[in-house]
């Protein structure tokens, strides 16, 4: 083994604090000397003893305070059908297998049938759909399950 063959090391180890004279940070372990932060930790959201922005805001009250985390489902218009061929089952494996929605989104968040555009073709529609969209649907000939 030679100086020249020894593969070089590009981290520096981890300082062991207060781990006495041997590890080159004896005493106050580095934080200095005196205060809050020397003699414990303290909380991110801590504002020097003034009330926190936490509680300085105000309540957002109701039912529907948490309606921005609620899964909405894909939506999808009856013109956007016109790509399947007439007569077909409308479900979620025939909107995945013609590319029109993701399987992972549809597993995820599910899928409704709106009424916007117009329609030719008779299908069957196995998922939730608007009235709007079952009239155009009956109207074409198709059916709603």
């Amino acid at each position: 083994m030679n100086l020249n063959n020894l593969t070089s090391i590009k981290t520096k180890g981890k300082r062991r604090l207060g781990q006495g004279h041997g590890s080159g940070r004896v005493k106050t372990s580095g934080r200095g000397t005196k205060g809050q932060k020397a003699r414990n930790k303290v909380k991110l959201s801590f504002e020097g003893g003034a009330l926190p922005l936490i509680k300085r805001l105000p309540f957002r009250r109701g039912k529907d305070k948490n309606h921005s985390y609620k899964n909405t489902p894909l939506i999808i218009n009856i013109k956007a059908l016109e790509l399947l061929k007439a007569g077909s089952i409308v479900d979620i494996k025939s909107l995945v297998s013609n590319k029109i929605v993701s399987e992972k989104d549809a597993n995820e968040y599910g899928v409704k049938i709106l009424g916007d555009g117009k329609i030719t073709k008779a299908y069957t529609i196995k998922l939730p759909i608007s009235k709007s969209g079952a009239e155009k649907i009956k109207k074409a000939g198709g059916s709603v399950e």
